[in-house]
Formats: C-alpha cells, sequence, structure tokens
C-alpha cells in the first residue's frame, strides 16, 4: 500500500493533499485494527480486570499494573487474531460477503504484511509483562498465543468438530494472566474463573454458528453445526451451559466469594440456562441470538458480581 506523497509544487496544492494523506493513514490504521478483533479484545479484558481487582483486595492495584497487564493483553489477543486472519484468509474468501471484506481477501493488507503485525503483537505482548510485570504472566501469555494460533488456527480449526472446545482454553487464560500479574501465584479461584470461561465459550460460540453454520459448510470447516447438526448442537449448548454454571457455584465454595455473588451469579447463570433450553426446544433463530448476545452480557456481569463481592461488604452487621 502506498501513502499518497506531498510533492512542494504550491501552497494550494499542499492543503489539497494533506486531507488525502490523512485519510490514508486513517484507511491503514484502520484496516490493520481490524486484524486484531478489537471487540473479542474488550471482551477477554473483562476477566482480566475482574481476576485483578479480586485478587488485590481489598487494596487496589497499582494503575501502571493494571494498563500494562491490559496493554499487553490486548497486544497478545489482537496479535493472535491478525495471525489468525492471515492464515484463514483462503476460508475467509469462500465463506461469504461478511468474511471477504475483511481486509486481507479485500487486499486492503497484504498476507505478509499481517503476519508480520500479528508476530510482532504477540513477541511484544510477552515482552512487556517479562520485563514490567513478572514471568508467570509473561509465560501463561506465550502459553495462550501457543494454544490459540499453533493448536486452534493451524490445526483444530480445520480438523474436528470438537475446535472451539480444546482450542477455548487460549481464551479462558487471560483470567489466570490478570492474577498472576498481581500476585505472581495462582490459588484455585483463578483456576476456577478459568473454568467459567472454559465452560462458556462453547454456548457463546455455537449459538454464534447456529446462525451461520451455511457458511462454515461452504468453506469446509467441521464446526460442530456442520459434522453434527443443529439439533445435536443445541443440546451440547445446554450441557456446556449447565456445567459453566456449576462451576460459577464453586465460586462461592472454593473460590472465597460471598452471598453476594451467589446470588447474582446463580440469578445471571439461571437466565442463560433458561435460554439454552429454549433453544433447544425450538429452531429459531432468534433464540440462538438472543443467547449469543445474552452471553456476552453474562461474562460482563458475572465478573462484575465478582469484583463487587470481593470489594464491598452487603451483610456486614
Amino acid at each position: 500500500m502506498s501513502v499518497p506523497s506531498v510533492e512542494a509544487v504550491g501552497p494550494s496544492e499542499v492543503v489539497t493533499d494533506a486531507p488525502s494523506i490523512r485519510n490514508r493513514l486513517l484507511e491503514i490504521a484502520r484496516a490493520y485494527l481490524s486484524l486484531t478483533k478489537p471487540k473479542v479484545i474488550v471482551l477477554l479484558e473483562v476477566p482480566t480486570l475482574a481476576a485483578m481487582l479480586v485478587a488485590s483486595a481489598p487494596a487496589w492495584p497499582s494503575v501502571t499494573l493494571v494498563s500494562v497487564t491490559l496493554l499487553a493483553g490486548a497486544l497478545a489477543a489482537g496479535g493472535s487474531a491478525a495471525i489468525n486472519c492471515w492464515f484463514d484468509r483462503d476460508i475467509d474468501a469462500e465463506m461469504g460477503t461478511r468474511t471477504k471484506r475483511r481486509v486481507i481477501p479485500a487486499g486492503v493488507v497484504s498476507p505478509s504484511s499481517a503476519l508480520g503485525f500479528g508476530v510482532t503483537l504477540s513477541i511484544a505482548s510477552i515482552a512487556l509483562l517479562s520485563s514490567v510485570v513478572n514471568a508467570l504472566s509473561a509465560l501463561l501469555t506465550g502459553v495462550a498465543i501457543l494454544i490459540y494460533v499453533g493448536i486452534y488456527t493451524l490445526w483444530l480449526k480445520r480438523s474436528t468438530p470438537s475446535n472451539i472446545v480444546l482450542g477455548g482454553a487460549a481464551g479462558a487464560i487471560p483470567p489466570l494472566i490478570g492474577w498472576a500479574a498481581v500476585t505472581g501465584d495462582l490459588t484455585a479461584t483463578p483456576w476456577l474463573l478459568f473454568a467459567l470461561v472454559f465452560f462458556w465459550t462453547p454456548p457463546h460460540f455455537w449459538s454464534l454458528a447456529l446462525l451461520i453454520h451455511d457458511q462454515y459448510a461452504r468453506a469446509g470447516v467441521p464446526m460442530l453445526p456442520v459434522v453434527r447438526g443443529e439439533a445435536e448442537t443445541r443440546r451440547q449448548i445446554v450441557y456446556y451451559s449447565l456445567q459453566m454454571v456449576s462451576v460459577s457455584a464453586l465460586l462461592f465454595g472454593l473460590g472465597g466469594s460471598g452471598l453476594t455473588y451467589l446470588i447474582g451469579a446463580g440469578a445471571l447463570g439461571g437466565y442463560f440456562i433458561f435460554l439454552a433450553v429454549r433453544l433447544a426446544r425450538g429452531q429459531r433463530r432468534e433464540d440462538a441470538s438472543r443467547l449469543f448476545h445474552y452471553s456476552m452480557v453474562y461474562l460482563v456481569l458475572v465478573c462484575a458480581v465478582l469484583v463487587l463481592d470481593a470489594r464491598v461488604d452487603f451483610w456486614a452487621n
């Protein structure tokens, strides 16, 4: 991609070209930002921040520590996503209009540039954590990148309908990273948060897969609805939702959370199961869409309730 040059041929032409240069730079920046899948980054940062706030209670983690850890997390997630976009450029071109518009198949960013961008961000995230935070958080970040890129993207996604289950471990590591950044070790609570996100991932992703299963089928990607059918996918969503809510309850018993968390998580999880069961009983697209969107709300709110419970004692005399 070439940036328009500004030739010193006269003040009027310089002024005329300046907006063009600015617009071109903004276009390039937006293209590279889209490679990082920023909406996914924001979602992953929520359990990271929640783990940090719970781990440091009753004190507060420093602004610097939080900022560096979240920045490193964004770099890791964004870099992994960019590498994923590089590798999946062939199926993105086949799945449909939605994926064809992504910047690599659309020809806005070259594959080599996208790969270099992703690798650079990934390395930067590990270097930042190891130099500013601690070795454990850096190691966990490296493991998350390895699972998402090396195991999920390069292997599982195109070979098994269990791809999102096993590969979902990468997205469950952020709370471990957040906890390790604050304490330098791992206890039962962050591992339970890991398990919560791990079991949350299949219902979240499969409800979306139900909506776009024809696109996966067109590209030959063996997602669960394509390989085992929609009915089995809806049943599996219920099973994983039940496991997710069960794990969330363990945060009350084994994770040290209190009654505020139990009440809040119970209500949020109960509604999640209600939506999952309704999806399993019917075949309406709107039920899959409703569960997909609620799953994101659920993750944010259950993390918020966990932090609130650790920070505010509503049951004190």
